[in-house]
């Protein structure tokens, strides 16, 4: 498809703008875009300004000036003030120094803050036992508080054999 307005360049830049259920459609090159007043482009899209605008709406109420400015990494001394700028961390241990502010975004993004997905058959066997477990307890807890005494105790016994095997492998 070639640009509306010069009939030149290929047609790269397609909007749609829908006013009052009127419909109109636009096709043009780059070029053509750039010159045309009707269309307010925003350069300044980056990854960076969405991960900073997620930080900013991660927090309940306001974020305060002096927390910003004191949380810094230990190790490489990025200020917290600086990651929410440009989105990234100076090192390895800039997750552990500001963790507190990492969590509830990460919560935000993703739902919850513990991995749930899929895990690798070789190195999994460990965290597959850890979540069977996790899972095991909560059953328990279950069939104390329904007084179901004899499948608390199966699932007590469970739970051992898993923990016992888990301790084993780890030596």
């Amino acid at each position: 498809m070639l640009c509306e307005e010069c009939g030149k360049n290929q047609a790269t830049v397609h909007v749609k703008k829908i006013i009052n259920n009127n419909v109109t459609e636009s096709h043009l090159c780059e070029e053509c875009a750039k010159k045309n007043n009707n269309f307010n482009f925003d350069t300044s899209f980056s990854i960076q300004n969405i991960l900073a605008g997620l930080i900013d709406s991660s927090y309940d109420g306001p974020v305060k000036i002096e927390q910003i400015k004191s949380l810094t990494c230990d190790n490489c001394g990025l200020t917290y003030g600086k990651f929410r700028q440009t989105g990234k961390f100076g090192c390895s241990n800039c997750y552990d120094s500001f963790r507190e502010k990492l969590v509830p975004l990460i919560k935000k993004i993703q739902g919850h803050d513990s991995h749930v997905g899929k895990i690798p058959k070789k190195a999994g066997k460990n965290i597959n036992a850890k979540k069977m477990i996790d899972k095991l307890k909560m059953e328990l807890d279950l069939a104390v508080n329904k007084e179901e005494f004899e499948k608390a105790a199966q699932l007590r016994d469970k739970i051992r054999d898993i923990q016992t095997k888990l301790e084993g492998s780890s030596d």
